[in-house]
């Protein structure tokens, strides 16, 4: 397999965007990749999008189809994937595929969003299949996702001691860094006290402390190692790249296997954690290498758990360091310097690939505002419905 790089990336701002269709997300964001990565459409030999459930793709989710369709017949091929909220990380790793394979040379990964308001209030599922889950568990039980986040920091408090402040101090730190983030929708400061005075939304979990929904787009362009030396251009390394799916026994007990019987040696979020370990043997380095973390952060709860999950340190440990400082820009490990999905809102298929192109700009010394000193090892993950998980290490 050949060594793969990234080229460049773009994003639209995240936010609400009612008088532009998705179409023109995508177009804008890919233009800015294309900027970034200094080339043109005639030198993309492919284009892999996100598939998006809530809109466009010629009512297909055929994405990739649409922007050529509007910006450049050149004939290259299109893919177009599923995955829900990871559809993004697996853009990247397909783009990723066809040039480590030697097939092509230049190829960019695509997601836009444009989302419903409300915590993602369109049922998943078929409500004409009675054997359809996950329909099942939003209109029989009314478990929306707000619901299991809320389950899991309730067993964190019970199990760890996690405090109410500890809680609240992951959207502070969230918006802390999102402050110098242009791309961010929510810049604005927080405190405890905002928090606890927002709505509470599924109980210990108050409205500020679970993302919203935006509408937004990002892109990457992946290069291969010949196409880099040929063009002189600075480029950073994909070290790591991939997907998983869920494991039977995981402890999360993830809809639609709510009834899966927890078996030892599964490890919760296993579809995510997985992908992380996949990701970090694949580049060949260990948790101790990496400078910052983008993870998929959609409750307060996440900020605190999942980088115990991955091995950054062990289980319960998170509470103090976040509230030590030591998540926070400048940190030992800066968790989500963009300011995460508490920031930004969750545009599902582009949220996977604006953290891969935050973390590039992270090592290119880029990111103006929220920059992480000296960052030369950046990883990302990300959760979609399904059990799907997706991790991309990038080094320089």
């Amino acid at each position: 397999m050949r060594p793969v790089y990234a080229l460049g990336a773009g994003a639209h701002p995240w936010g609400k965007w009612p008088d532009k269709p998705q179409v023109q997300l995508a177009v804008e964001a890919m233009g800015a990749a294309l900027g970034d990565a200094g080339i043109g459409w005639p030198q993309v030999e492919g284009l892999v999008a996100a598939s998006s459930r809530f809109e466009g793709g010629m009512g297909w989710g055929l994405h990739a189809n649409e922007v050529v369709q509007t910006v450049a017949e050149q004939g290259i091929p299109c893919i177009n994937v599923g995955g829900a909220c990871a559809a993004g990380a697996i853009a990247l790793q397909t783009a990723y595929s066809l040039i480590a394979s030697g097939q092509y040379d230049v190829v960019a990964a695509l997601g836009a969003e444009r989302m419903p308001k409300g915590f993602i209030p369109r049922p998943p599922g078929s409500k004409d299949d009675r054997t359809d889950n996950d329909y099942l568990r939003w209109v029989a039980m009314g478990a929306t996702n707000p619901a299991y986040w809320a389950i899991e920091a309730r067993r964190r408090q019970h199990d760890h001691g996690t405090s109410a402040a500890t809680l609240a101090n992951a959207s502070v730190l969230m918006r802390q860094n999102a402050s110098g983030n242009r791309y961010a929708r929510y810049r604005d400061p927080l405190t405890a006290d905002d928090i606890a005075a927002s709505p509470m939304v599924a109980d210990p979990l108050h409205l500020l402390q679970i993302c919203p929904v935006s509408d937004g787009a990002a892109a990457v362009i992946l290069g291969s190692e010949d196409f880099v030396q040929k063009s002189g251009k600075a480029a950073v390394r994909v070290a790591g790249c991939a997907i998983g799916s869920g494991q039977f026994g995981d402890p999360a007990r993830r809809i639609p296997t709510i009834a899966s019987t927890v078996r030892e040696g599964v490890s919760h979020t296993s579809e995510v954690v997985g992908a992380v370990r996949r990701a970090f043997e694949m580049a060949g380095i260990g948790p101790e290498d990496v400078d910052l973390l983008e993870m998929a952060d959609n409750s307060a709860w996440h900020i605190l758990a999942w980088p115990e999950l991955f091995g950054f340190y062990e289980a319960g440990k998170g509470d103090w360091m976040l509230d030590n400082g030591h998540l926070a820009i400048g940190g030992k490990l800066a968790v989500n310097p963009s300011g995460g999905f508490l920031s930004f809102g969750e545009a599902t298929t582009a949220q996977a690939l604006l953290q891969v192109a935050e973390v590039l700009w992270q090592l290119r010394g880029q990111a103006e505002g929220h920059q992480v000193q000296n960052a030369k090892v950046g990883m990302t993950a990300v959760l979609g419905l399904g059990a799907n998980g997706g991790s991309i290490i990038l080094s320089r």
